[in-house]
């Protein structure tokens, strides 16, 4: 399964978006994740911005999930994190400086870092760092849009950043999206794992990308809605429905008449046999019985012998 988990959400008269879900559906994608990028304040009411079922058709093949992008400027948003969350599928922060970025990737319950790559980092990326991220099961995003169909400066910054980033996470905790406002700037699946290749990273990794690691980010997103410190919901399900007192009681003399047929047949069995079978025969008796067989067989011999009185 292929998966693009960053396609922007901008409202629900977008004419653009349902042409791009038909497209990314064509293309091959099973699972589409529409982002939904929260500026400003964070509001009183935290509710999904993105309705649920879509107001357009959407392709049957194709799994829609929703996605909150928080910019992280500050340790403010830290608390609310988990309220965030809870009305979407996904939950992803966007670090604006080399500080926010060490929050993210040490201390905040996030399940994407997504880093916009089109502006001019003023800080390099350390394996270290990273690759705490990755140990806490965070991914980090690389969008391939802004490289493909950006203004020249969007391009060249996305090139180098992704370069960089696939260099110094050493290919690890690396998930793939779009990022495409159009249906023109995307890409198949095994389009973007070649151009990943161009951009440095192994073909291999770069299928990871858009598939397992993608994967891994939907899942891990469910458990922790689903668990609490290794704790997990139990699902409700399997039980037998209640009989009625009638059926309960014709299958308790059913079971009665079979266990007392299995008595008379085990009793019936034991009184054949009873009668067939001999006892074994003690050591008392064996020995009398073979001193009883050697007496008759001298006994024997002594008729045949002939005397010497019939001789004569």
């Amino acid at each position: 399964m292929f998966y693009d988990l960053n396609l922007p959400w901008t409202s629900a008269k977008d004419p653009e978006l349902p042409r791009t879900l038909a497209f990314l559906a064509e293309l091959g994608y099973d699972v589409v994740a529409l982002n939904h990028t929260l500026t400003g304040k964070l509001p009183v009411e935290l509710t999904c911005a993105i309705p649920d079922p879509l107001p357009f058709p959407v392709p049957p093949k194709l799994t829609i999930l929703r996605r909150l992008t928080l910019p992280l400027t500050s340790a403010i948003h830290n608390a609310r994190l988990k309220a965030l969350s809870a009305g979407y599928d996904i939950l992803a922060v966007r670090p604006t400086d080399e500080k926010s970025l060490q929050t993210a990737c040490v201390t905040l319950e996030s399940d994407l870092i997504s880093l916009d790559l089109t502006q001019r980092l003023g800080y390099h990326f350390k394996f270290k760092l990273l690759s705490e991220a990755v140990r806490r099961g965070v991914r980090l995003e690389v969008c391939y849009a802004a490289g493909l169909v950006g203004d020249p400066n969007a391009r060249r910054n996305t090139i180098g950043n992704v370069t960089s980033l696939i260099r110094a996470s050493r290919g690890r905790g690396l998930v793939v999206g779009s990022e495409a406002k159009r249906a023109a700037a995307c890409r198949g699946p095994w389009d973007v794992v070649n151009l990943l290749a161009v951009w440095g990273m192994k073909q291999e990794i770069a299928f990871e990308a858009v598939s397992k690691e993608a994967r891994s980010v939907v899942v891990q997103a469910g458990l922790k809605k689903s668990g609490w410190r290794g704790v997990v919901d139990v699902v409700d399900g399997g039980r037998d429905e209640p009989l009625d007192e009638t059926a309960v009681k014709k299958d308790d003399t059913k079971q009665k008449a079979q266990v007392n047929g299995n008595k008379r047949k085990a009793k019936t069995i034991d009184s054949s046999d009873a009668g067939t079978e001999e006892k074994p025969l003690s050591n008392r008796e064996i020995k009398r019985r073979a001193k009883k067989a050697r007496q008759e067989s001298s006994t024997t011999t002594k008729e045949h012998t002939p005397t010497s009185k019939d001789e004569s």
